[in-house]
């Protein structure tokens, strides 16, 4: 198998400083499990983990906002793994849109059935008071991407792709609806040196997760 250039877009987490909450309980395995002998002074342990779903970059899938949505342990393995776009709009200020007109000026770079990323410049406000500070995509544009293009995951370096605060979050309602993923807190998406790339979104396969922190990767084919 021949191995392009490989870039981790994904966030660090660290326990105890994510904001939706990351905590890790080490335990000895002999205090957990009876059956495992340990000795004294051997280091062999255990660990419990406490997370949010949406901790860190995540993926978010249906059923997060659709009732009958696909959710982590339904969704399709095939559609987390796929030829995906970056967008820059790193000129973009906070609370301001992309548009329809602007995304249909780059319309023969989306192909059908891409996966889009959106490069904001936010990851660098990650673990910042302006953590949630963002630009938007307009629902209209939102809708185009998926009734026209037929785009099939969407995702940017922000916390998200609404307006903030907006009730209801009616870009989440229209994806989740036609069965389309978000990433949110992307990371490093200035280090792709190509506009296209392999895109891997594999979350752990837990029936009924609405969200599933991940392991972003791009891989880049070298010429």
């Amino acid at each position: 198998m021949k191995m392009g250039r490989v870039v981790d877009l994904s966030h660090r987490m660290y326990p105890g400083k994510e904001e939706y909450g990351l905590a890790l309980e080490t335990h000895f395995t002999d205090e957990l499990l009876q059956g495992y002998q340990r000795d004294e002074g051997v280091w062999y342990i255990l660990q419990d983990i406490r997370m949010s779903s949406h901790c860190g970059t995540h993926i978010e899938f249906p059923y997060h906002h659709s009732k009958n949505g696909m959710h982590a342990g339904s969704f399709p393995l095939e559609r987390l793994i796929g030829e995906c776009l970056l967008l820059d709009f790193t000129h973009k200020k906070p609370d301001e849109p992309v548009t329809l007109d602007e995304l249909k000026e780059r319309e023969g770079k989306i192909h059908q059935g891409d996966m889009l990323l959106f490069n904001f410049d936010c990851s660098r406000l990650y673990y910042t008071e302006q953590a949630h500070t963002r630009p938007y995509i307009a629902p209209e544009a939102v809708q185009w991407l998926v009734l026209q293009k037929k785009i099939s995951l969407i995702g940017s370096d922000a916390s998200g792709i609404e307006v903030k605060g907006i009730p209801n979050q009616p870009n989440h309602q229209f994806l989740m609806d036609h069965g389309v993923p978000i990433i949110e807190f992307a990371a490093h998406l200035d280090q792709l040196r190509k506009e296209r790339f392999t895109l891997f979104a594999l979350a752990l396969c837990i029936v009924g997760l609405d969200s599933c922190p991940v392991r972003l990767i791009a891989i880049e084919d070298e010429d």
